[in-house]
Parts: C-alpha cells; structure tokens; sequence
C-alpha cells in the first residue's frame, strides 16, 4: 500500500486509462466543510468526545469555512488529535461511521464538484481523491462521488486500538510525494494531469502536474493562480448524491474506521489553536 492508497474503482483499467488522472483535494474541494470536523456530532452521540469539544468544532468548522488552515493551524491539529485519539476501539469507531457516514457527508458535496469528477471519467481519466483527512475516511467519500482511487492519512492501529501516532500524514509535500510514485507506478504522464485544490498547502501538489485549477482558493493560493495564470473555479451548491449515487456496500462503509478518530476529534485542535488567539488578543 502506497501511503494509504485505496483502490474504490469497480475493476481494473487498461493500460490506456492509467496515462492520465485527475488529484482532487477533499475539504472545500469536493464537500463544503472540513471532512475532520464533520463528524464530531455522531461521535458526541457515542460518547467518544464531550459537548466542549462540539462547541469547538463549530468554532472551528466556522473559521475553516472563512479561511481554511494554515500549515501551521494544520501541525497544530495533527498533534492534539492523535494525543487525543490514543486509545480508541477501532471496532467502535466503524460501527459510528457505518450509521453515520452517508448522512453526515451526503449534503456536503458540490454539485459543482460531482460534475467534474463525471467528466473526467467520461474522458477515461483516473480520478484520486488526495486528502489529508484519514484514508478510512476518504476512501468512501471518494467512492460516493465516483472516484477510481484514494489516498488520506493513515494511523498506526496497535491490538485494534490507535496508538495516538501516524503512520503516513497525506499533507504538503506528501501530497506531492503520493502522485509521483503513483505516476511511476501506473503510468500517469504528470504533463497531462490535473489537480484541484483549495489551499496553498498543497501547492506542491498542484505544481507536480500541468493542469493545476484553484477551487475556493484561499487568499495565499489565489494569489499564486493569478500570478502563474491557473483557472480558479467557484464551487458554492452541496448537494444530496443519495438519488444518483449508490450507498456503499456495509464492507466498504466500515473501512471509514481509523482516521475518523483522526477526523472526528479535529473539532478540539483547529478551534483550541483559534479560541487561544483570540483571548491572546482581546487580553
């Protein structure tokens, strides 16, 4: 396995369908919100995390929303999630996003985004959700869009309970990383590939091919789109998949496991990190 690479597609591609694909980032890319907060409510409801750490979440879902994460709001997360998932049943966290995950993220998809994904299928293009929320996560939302592939984080599983460490982080030049071994891999020639995200973050990724597009960029990357001349797109309709797009199969529902500890729980680390500055502030 290749940094949490999740093949979703329904079989395998000839080899002429592999010479090219299009990477999209997950968060204001293809769903409207931060797939790790999403789902700090079920969780909540299963007692995994307190109401404190719901109220953060939308605080910090909210300042997602404005502006994204920085890398270093991102680093800062990172950390106090896996000291905070430590120790979580694995088995109970995929029982919560098997009742859950259809629900939480159906409305979150950008019509916008689904038409995309269609198109470049339409063309014979391999298309790979790349996240840096965790690939048990990713896996099923890039399945519920129509993706062929994934890759997100992966956390290191120890007696069927997180260790509170991970094992691959799917961010930054790991992105960037992920693409090139899977071109060399499959044959993907980088010229004629795509990539779609929202975050200067992930300017490595987008300069690894030759049709990067800013989608909801923030202030950093549309700087950059407009300086090197990239499209920038404007997606603003979620809409519900659940008429088009078949529910996944419970198999693949319950591999949305590890890294919902990873997402779940980052409701406490983006919102801490803001609420601190702020009182910084005002003090």
């Amino acid at each position: 396995m290749l940094g949490g690479v999740t093949d979703v597609s329904s079989g395998p591609a000839s080899s002429a369908d592999r010479r090219v694909a299009a990477f999209f980032d997950l968060d204001r890319t293809v769903i409207a919100k931060s797939s790790t907060l999403a789902f700090s409510r079920p969780f909540f409801q299963e007692g995994l995390i307190n109401r404190r750490a719901v109220l953060k979440s939308a605080y910090a879902q909210f300042v997602f929303m404005l502006a994204g994460a920085d890398e270093d709001q991102t680093d800062r997360m990172r950390a106090h999630i896996t000291a905070l998932c430590a120790g979580w049943d694995v088995e109970q966290v995929r029982a919560i996003v098997e009742e859950t995950l259809h629900d939480v993220v159906d409305p979150l998809v950008y019509k916008e985004a689904a038409q995309l994904v269609a198109e470049h299928r339409e063309r014979g293009h391999d298309v790979v959700v790349v996240s840096s929320s965790g690939e048990e996560v990713v896996g099923p939302i890039a399945q519920m869009v129509g993706a062929t592939d994934s890759v997100g984080t992966r956390m290191v599983v120890e007696s069927g309970r997180y260790t509170g460490e991970v094992d691959f982080y799917c961010s930054g030049e790991g992105k960037a990383e992920v693409v090139r071994k899977l071109a060399a891999e499959r044959g993907y020639d980088l010229a004629d590939c795509h990539a779609y995200s929202d975050s200067i973050a992930d300017l490595p990724l987008l300069e690894a091919v030759g049709h990067p597009t800013a989608v909801n960029p923030d202030r950093g990357l549309r700087k950059v789109a407009v300086q090197r001349g990239w499209p920038v797109l404007a997606f603003s309709h979620p809409v519900s998949l659940r008429a088009r797009i078949p529910t996944p199969s419970g198999t693949a529902v319950a591999a949305a496991a590890a890294a919902v500890g990873l997402g779940a729980v980052a409701a406490a680390g983006v919102a801490w990190y803001g609420l601190r500055r702020r009182r910084r502030c005002e003090d």
